[in-house]
């Protein structure tokens, strides 16, 4: 290190663990990134993608002024006032002649990862007025949230393992060692699952593939690929018909207990097996051992969740933890309490009583064409292409697109790609690259990289395995001719709601005010918030109505975090349900079940495909990063050998796989991680498409998987894509 070198903590942005770091820094360049020792949550930890930071950070293909579509169809580079007033002239003009609704916006991952992406797309959204709203949600993780929804009456009260106290941990269509963990902030996933099994408890993996976390299990049940929902619901008949459920404490606030007992009774063991090729025996014998241990937690995540069954299959990972006496307690299934959580109604957590709640709908509006029903304000990502190009009222014209790449992301990006070029009217894009999808917009704003901005994680907080918080200010000053994320935001709604010309920081004493007066706060609270920036005044204002009665000082004054104390029960403050107690049969899980029922006569098709994480990977925004290229970071479609030799494909050639959406083609992998009949392709490749700048990536542009799907599969009560346990026709390229 030279002696104009600093170092800097800094949060890592790159996936849901959120390790502490050190950056080394020489000037103004990130020149290294180490594990944060002293972090109070991470102590050390880093992967692959945190190590890399100074390469993302550095990334020359970053775009660094914002761009505008010229008359002769070209992007070029132009001032901030020039791009915002664009947009000011544009979307009012296309709301005031087509209404709302001729506005979507879409929201993709990496909103979660910034402070501006978690503060600033609620205060857009209200000042657009549309219900056209689309999120990664609907491509991953919104069966979760569905089904919380339904039982506990807030769709945003997830429970998540006690990693560090339990005894048996179950996890179903999740590989944590290679996604670092997926609503479920643990930072070191792996050395936390190696501390369960030192301390002599049992880990049982369920996944069609031999991942990396399967290796490490005790119990590895390779089961058939969207059979999810079906072994679950036989483990919780299990229970129920061999008396071991016992429900403990959680007795008292459970509603239709007796219900749920007869809707599963079709679910038998035996019933189950041939759909899900999992023999009676070994289901029977999972759900005793659920039963018998002290402690024990199901956690299940985006395998199980992008299934045809998705919503059911979560909701059952909960009723599993609930039957067996494990939620709502240490070494169970827990809800957190984040330092910004609206704070509860008593000093002590679990101290208020449960009482009824305005509960949780779904379906409250549906989508234009197909009439697809709304989840938690959203409407299928699969939706969007046919929501532009469909003629007829209420046609999306102008399309505000932030952090998000649907082009790769979502079911059929032909299509989308198509209508993004031909079917809109006007296109504004955030984003800090020019990829697949910003390359249609007509205005692009991108953002600082991440070393120039401040971090909170207001999202992850709320899915930590262990209370705690922190917070980093950006480690090296904001580039000249940049502007910050927070301010790219905040000008973006003012252009969009006719408030154009007003500061930026209209936008967050808007947001101040709006805050206090839902929490009953006096306004005289606004004065006295400290901070270098709006979005850090807001903070300090969530802090300090939150349940710990912190403030953005004494946040600062411990860089490295502050150790919040383990997970404790508190159902009895998340319950929202109409009637004040966990809804067992809520009536769409109720309606739902048929189709699962219709499931047990279902043989699968000669392959299906799923997908897979890779460690040094998040999705398509992270392959524009030299050092993360190579080794398994690889779009290869894997296959088991003997499948290779019945189809005559050697290791290395060219597959060609086809479904519903189309075809494509990738290298063959032989290997036995997969089973036979299953073959793996990973998600947010496809990096072939003309006029991006992201170098890197276009010269391993590997296959789009989603492009073998339509979009007209979906979990009927999330909206999600089915994106696993796809039926398709593997062949020889010719």
């Amino acid at each position: 290190m030279s002696q104009d070198s600093r170092t800097a903590p800094r949060i890592c942005p790159l996936c849901e663990a959120t390790c502490g770091l050190t950056l080394t820094i020489e000037g103004t360049t990130v020149t290294g990134a180490r594990g944060d020792r002293d972090d109070i949550f991470s102590r050390g930890f880093i992967c692959p993608k945190g190590a890399s930071f100074g390469g993302l950070d550095a990334d020359p293909d970053r775009l660094r002024v914002p761009l505008v579509r010229g008359e002769d169809g070209e992007l070029r580079e132009t001032a901030w006032g020039e791009a915002f007033d664009l947009i000011a002239a544009r979307i009012p003009d296309l709301v005031k002649t087509h209404g709302p609704q001729a506005v979507g916006v879409v929201l993709g991952n990496p909103n979660v990862h910034t402070m501006a992406g978690a503060l600033y797309p609620p205060l857009l959204l209200g000042a657009l007025r549309t219900r056209n709203v689309f999120t990664a949600s609907t491509l991953d993780q919104m069966p979760k949230h569905v089904s919380s929804g339904l039982l506990f009456g807030d769709a945003h009260a997830i429970p998540v393992p006690d990693l560090d106290r339990t005894d048996h941990l179950l996890l179903i269509g999740a590989n944590p060692l290679e996604s670092n963990g997926s609503l479920c902030t643990a930072p070191d996933f792996p050395g936390r699952l190696k501390a369960l099994r030192r301390r002599g408890g049992t880990l049982t993996v369920i996944d069609p593939r031999r991942t990396r976390t399967a290796r490490l299990a005790d119990r590895h049940v390779a089961i058939r690929p969207g059979a999810d929902a079906l072994l679950l619901a036989a483990l919780a008949h299990t229970l129920i018909d061999e008396k071991l459920a016992d429900p403990g404490p959680l007795a008292e606030h459970l509603l239709g207990l007796d219900e749920l007992a007869a809707a599963l009774a079709d679910f038998t063991p035996d019933a189950v097996a041939a759909a899900c090729d999992v023999d009676a025996d070994t289901i029977t014998a999972i759900a005793r051992e659920l039963a018998a241990a002290p402690t024990a937690a199901v956690y299940g995540r985006i395998g199980s969740c992008t299934v045809e069954h998705g919503t059911l299959a979560s909701w059952l990972v909960d009723v599993l933890n609930i039957l067996t006496g494990n939620l709502d307690r240490p070494g169970g299934a827990l809800f957190p309490l984040s330092a910004t959580a609206r704070a509860p109604r008593t000093a002590e957590p679990g101290a208020r009583h449960a009482a009824p709640g305005k509960g949780f709908a779904l379906g409250r509006w549906s989508s234009r064409v197909s009439g697809h029903p709304e989840a938690k304000g959203e409407l299928p990502m699969a939706a969007l292409a046919e929501e532009i190009d469909t003629p007829g009222e209420d046609r999306i014209r102008a399309l505000v697109v932030i952090a998000a790449n649907p082009v790769l992301s979502a079911p059929d990006g032909d299509r989308l790609d198509a209508a993004l070029a031909d079917g809109l009217d006007f296109m504004v894009s955030v984003d800090p690259y020019l990829n697949e999808t910003s390359r249609r917009a007509d205005v692009v704003l991108p953002p600082p990289p991440p070393s120039q901005s401040a971090h909170f994680d207001f999202a992850f907080n709320g899915f930590a395995v262990h209370n705690q918080v922190r917070y980093t200010r950006a480690a090296v000053p904001l580039e000249g001719g940049r502007m910050d994320e927070s301010e790219i935001h905040a000008r973006l709604i003012l252009a969009v709601s006719g408030m154009h010309g007003a500061p930026p920081s209209a936008v967050d004493d808007l947001a101040v005010d709006t805050a206090l007066t839902r929490a009953g706060a006096p306004k005289e609270l606004a004065a006295g918030l400290t901070g270098e920036s709006g979005p850090e005044r807001r903070l300090d204002l969530m802090l300090r109505l939150g349940p710990y009665g912190l403030t953005l000082q004494r946040l600062l004054a411990h860089p490295h975090g502050i150790d919040l104390g383990p997970l404790k029960p508190r159902l009895t403050e998340v319950l929202r349900t109409r009637s004040g107690r966990i809804e067992l049969l809520p009536d769409p899980i109720a309606a739902d079940l048929p189709r699962l029922r219709r499931a047990l006569g279902d043989r699968p098709a000669p392959f299906v495909l799923v997908g897979r994480r890779h460690l040094r990977s998040n999705n398509s925004w992270m392959h524009n990063v030299g050092s993360l290229t190579g080794g398994s970071n690889v779009c290869t479609l894997q296959i088991h050998p003997d499948d290779a030799a019945r189809l005559g494909l050697a290791d290395g050639d060219t597959a060609r796989i086809e479904s519903s959406g189309g075809g494509i083609e990738a290298p063959a992998e032989i290997t036995d991680t997969v089973r036979s009949g299953v073959v793996s392709l990973p998600h947010g490749w496809g990096h072939s498409r003309p006029g991006t700048r992201m170098s890197v990536a276009a010269a391993h542009p590997g296959a789009n998987v989603n492009q073998l799907l339509d979009g007209t599969l979906l979990d009927p009560l999330s909206g999600t894509a089915v994106l696993n346990a796809i039926p398709v026709s593997v062949t020889p390229a010719h």
